[in-house]
């Protein structure tokens, strides 16, 4: 009998994905390495592209994708990259850090993520975690976000957030606030006396914090990205849309999971990218003996834990601020 990850590399691959079924120029970045796009993810962004353009939907000559089973860091300490701009008609491809989603711990259930690696994904509304499909991008909106010191001078920080448009398991992206974003905010601290301020309150404050950048950590379940990343993302597809695949789906965190329920090394056996292609069943060797075996939420099962929670909560009161001093 074959050992059962030689048996799981040799099963069929539902992406039909080979490294010669590739661009000459894109091949040298297909690959499991830091900086590459695995076989399968690749496989089906460029799927999922070449659909939308026959639709005649994406006319960008870029299109999107993102591995969300690596790392967020490698071994020198720098954010890994997991998120992918492939120009093909440019021969361009750019590999750059993006965030996932940082799940909840909620009484009787616990589908939170840790730092370095994802093991929680879901669909449902309200569980801040990335859910892996096919999606399109679509319209920008920037709000404002509150006040910072930078150097001394008072700055105020509007945030651009790109939104996505899902469909099948992703279709409820707009229900879920899910789009792409820089990944930093204003940790409000206290209230500004700034009555000239487009953004002041009746009384002529405004909020006043620390700008915190977490770019490479965890979100909402949006895709977050580093400041100058994402003005180049937003200005590549605002007003221009374009496909963006995110991997894992549903089915690829089932049978990975079923295959580490029946023996296979935690370490995901260390296969090369063309074999993990073939497979069918990729995941980042290291996340994946890191985090023992991912898991699936269904929708229609963690939605009522989510709804339960939201229920049980006190009445809020409203946030009060001490003023700057």
């Amino acid at each position: 009998m074959l050992p059962l990850f030689l048996a799981l590399a040799l099963a069929p691959n539902p992406a039909g994905a080979r490294p010669a079924d590739f661009p000459d120029w894109l091949q040298p970045h297909v690959g499991t390495g830091e900086g590459q796009i695995a076989p399968i993810v690749l496989a089906r962004a460029r799927a999922l592209y070449q659909e939308k353009q026959r639709q005649g939907i994406a006319r960008n000559p870029c299109y999107l994708a993102m591995d969300a089973t690596r790392p967020s860091t490698v071994r020198d300490g720098q954010p890994g990259r997991r998120f992918y701009v492939i120009c093909e008609a440019a021969r361009t491809f750019r590999a750059v850090s993006a965030g996932y989603g940082s799940g909840r711990k909620l009484p009787g259930a616990d589908f939170s993520n840790e730092r370095q690696c994802a093991r929680h994904f879901s669909n449902a509304e309200g569980s801040n975690l990335t859910m892996g499909g096919a999606y399109m991008t679509a319209e920008t909106r920037t709000s404002f976000k509150g006040y910072y010191d930078d150097s001394g001078q008072t700055r105020a920080f509007h945030r651009t957030f790109l939104l996505f448009d899902g469909e099948g398991e992703t279709r409820n992206a707009r229900e879920r606030a899910i789009g792409g974003h820089p990944a930093m905010f204003v940790r409000w601290q206290c209230r500004l006396r700034s009555p000239d301020s487009p953004h002041a309150d009746p009384d002529g404050y405004v909020p006043f914090g620390k700008l915190v950048n977490y770019t490479g950590g965890r979100s909402n379940g949006c895709t977050t990205w580093s400041g100058s990343v994402s003005q180049d993302i937003i200005s590549l597809v605002e007003g221009n849309p374009t496909s963006l695949y995110i991997y894992p789906e549903s089915r690829d965190i089932d049978a990975v999971a079923g295959a580490v329920r029946s023996g296979i090394p935690p370490s995901g056996a260390e296969l090369s990218g063309a074999e993990l292609s073939e497979a069918g069943r990729y995941w980042n060797s290291a996340c994946l003996a890191a985090i023992g075996a991912p898991k699936f939420w269904p929708k229609r099962i963690l939605q009522p834990v989510i709804d339960r929670w939201r229920q049980s909560l006190p009445e809020r009161r409203p946030l009060a601020l001490p003023i700057c001093q």
